[in-house]
């Protein structure tokens, strides 16, 4: 139940002044609060059968949840049913979760045996960076450690914890599994020991859990990595390293369309297009705060430019140069370059800037988590009094660009600061100010809104665009961020009506975030079966017999003339091998001749369903083509194709 607000176990007492509402077990909050309830579970399991293990970390997570040990030896799939099968046992006792206050000698003294516990509590203070997870644990307020107590009143294991947690392990039931293992570091990082992490996934029933695997099954077969080999779209080259990925002929030309189609929005509201270099003085970056906050996701500097003479004296000092994480302060140079005028504003600059983060290698996953990505990155400069209006503009692009791409299911998501934490750089005020302007706008807009306390970036809040997909996944997808504290730090003005300076509000709008992100992403809701506007051979021409090659061959020439990618089949294979081929290889079109077409004038369609549209005169079907693709339309079939 929720009392006053907190969360709280249904065993905490309440009087009849507090406001009490509960918590649902298919809610989201319900849902976190089964799922960490079973990693306690699976935590249990496991140190009945290692007794030396040591627990690290076990939150809830998206879907599921994990729990790090320390063991002997790594953890086998044998292992994980031994773990199943002995956690069906802790389900089936009944186990009571019973949460007990203690104080910090209390809890090392407890658990002296848990290094990795004991160093949590000495962190308490700052749980929020002492590891991924560690919220659930320790916090601010007190200590607090659930035991698990059998119905005889023994205690049959205990966990660090702040809950809170269902009444009873009975609660788990039977819509719970165990999924995989990993290997994970203590804290995040790669100086620490290695420990290894068992995910799961909980959910209210075994339909529940059933639905979920399908759901698994579906995402699998739409895996980008998956579908990016077979239809050579990209690659990852170990000879250039992790997490940096080289874009093949038919990947690229789709990341083309993709930043095309991007420019044209850009254009027609009002942006204007700069480029930055890839690498900078880190004085720059530590006017921007990036160094101060940013340090851990950036590349190793660059020592630069020291000359050394003969005898090895330094004769000239060099330079730390650093590969760029962000364009902002670029951009804000731009700016700065010369004097700037109110009747300029609302001034807007947009570039495709490749930034380089160094993002830890367990943490790559495809194209979704790189170390090299393009963003499609702006960053607007207003008057105070333009800001409202600015930020509604910006939100209904996101949303119009979006919907160009088949994404219509949409909420926001409000990131905001929190108060007291030095990670935030500004006034109070202005975050107040900021906050609420965003979410005024944000409910303006008529989408769900949730709020996402602390996610704010270091400089300002933000409104996220979170997109479902085809398969019902979130992503977060456009970003639209307040910022105060930049135009402050790098001291920009602008001449306002009155003849005096005045400070700049400046806006930072990310319409797809990364245009890696955006593409794994696309790939994966269209499944590879693109929009014909977006897929890399748009039509593919299949002659009955090959003499009627040279014919079909005029009419691939005419849609190439006309700016559409199409290409003639001239391959040995039987007519009927090479349209098994086109459609595996996610052809939107295939356009079929034989006698009677070259007769007539005409060609015959075949759409991705299997579906025929036959005798269609060729100035006809290119002009249906062309249609089609000017109004990015999805065909699959010969309705599609009015």
């Amino acid at each position: 139940m929720r009392v006053n607000g907190a969360q709280k176990d249904l065993a905490t007492q309440v009087t009849a002044d507090d406001t009490v509402e509960p918590i649902t077990i298919d809610s989201a909050d319900g849902l976190a609060i089964l799922r960490h309830s079973t990693a306690h579970i699976m935590a249990q399991a496991v140190q009945r059968l290692r007794p030396q293990s040591n627990l690290g970390i076990g939150p809830p997570i998206t879907d599921g949840f994990y729990y790090d040990f320390q063991v002997d030896t790594p953890f086998t799939p044998e292992d994980l049913k031994a773990i199943t099968k002995e956690m069906q046992s802790i389900v089936r006792d009944g186990q009571r979760f019973v949460r007990r206050v203690v104080t910090d000698d209390e809890a090392r003294a407890e658990l002296a045996n848990e290094p990795f516990k004991l160093e949590l509590i000495g962190l308490k203070g700052g749980s929020a960076e002492a590891a991924e997870g560690a919220s659930v644990e320790v916090g601010e307020g007190e200590l607090t450690i659930y035991d698990n107590v059998t119905r005889d009143g023994e205690t049959a294991w205990k966990d660090l914890c702040r809950g809170p947690h269902v009444p009873s392990t009975r609660m788990a039931g039977n819509g719970w599994a165990l999924t995989r293992v990993a290997a994970a570091y203590w804290r995040g990082s790669e100086k620490n020991p290695q420990l290894q992490r068992i995910y799961g996934t909980a959910w209210p029933s075994k339909d529940e859990l059933r639905a979920y695997h399908e759901r698994l099954a579906e995402a699998e077969r739409r895996d980008h990595r998956k579908l990016g080999v077979e239809m050579d779209l990209f690659s990852f080259p170990d000879e250039i390293g992790s997490g940096l990925a080289v874009f093949h002929p038919k990947g690229g030309i789709i990341r083309y369309e993709i930043e095309e189609n991007l420019r044209r929005h850009l254009l027609r509201n009002g942006y204007d297009v700069v480029n930055s270099p890839h690498i900078t003085k880190k004085d720059l970056f530590q006017t921007s705060g990036h160094l101060q906050t940013y340090a851990d996701g950036m590349f190793p500097p660059m020592h630069l430019d020291e000359v050394v003479d003969d005898e090895g004296n330094i004769t000239r000092q060099g330079q730390d140069y650093y590969l760029k994480p962000m364009n902002c302060p670029f951009h804000n140079l731009i700016f700065r370059s010369r004097g700037r005028s109110y009747r300029e504003l609302p001034l807007r600059f947009a570039e495709f800037g490749t930034v380089y983060r160094y993002e830890k290698s367990g943490t790559l996953s495809g194209l979704t988590r790189v170390r090299g990505l393009t963003q499609d990155d702006a960053h607007i400069y207003v008057t105070q009094d333009q800001v409202r209006e600015e930020l509604t503009t910006n939100l209904n692009l996101v949303l119009e660009l979006l919907r160009d791409y088949g994404l219509n299911d949409f909420y926001l998501e409000l990131s905001t600061n929190e108060i007291g934490n030095p990670k935030f750089l500004g006034e109070p005020e202005q975050w107040t100010t900021a906050i609420e302007t965003l979410r005024e706008v944000a409910v303006e807009s008529g989408l769900e809104l949730v709020d996402d306390l602390g996610g704010a970036a270091f400089y300002g809040p933000k409104i996220s665009v979170q997109a479902r997909d085809a398969i019902g996944r979130t992503w977060q997808m456009s970003t639209i961020q307040l910022d105060f504290n930049q135009p402050e730090r790098f001291e920009l003005e602008y001449t306002g009506p009155d003849g005096a300076k005045h400070r700049p509000v400046m806006i930072h709008r990310a319409l797809l975030g990364s245009v890696e992100r955006f593409f794994a992403i696309l790939l994966e809701h269209y499944a590879g079966d693109f929009p014909l506007w977006l897929a890399p051979a748009q039509v593919v021409g299949v002659p009955v017999a090959d003499d009627f090659a040279p014919y079909l061959d005029d009419v691939i020439k005419q849609l190439r003339a006309a700016g559409v990618r199409a290409e003639l089949d001239r391959s040995d294979e039987r007519m009927q091998k090479k349209i098994r081929n086109h459609t595996t290889s996610k052809v939107p079109l295939i356009l079929i001749a034989g006698a009677q077409d070259q007769e007539a004038g005409t060609v015959s369609f075949r759409f991705r369903d299997g579906s025929t549209r036959n005798g269609v005169p060729i100035s006809e079907a290119v002009e249906l083509i062309k249609r089609a693709i000017a109004d990015h339309r999805v065909v699959l079939n010969e309705a599609d194709f009015a």
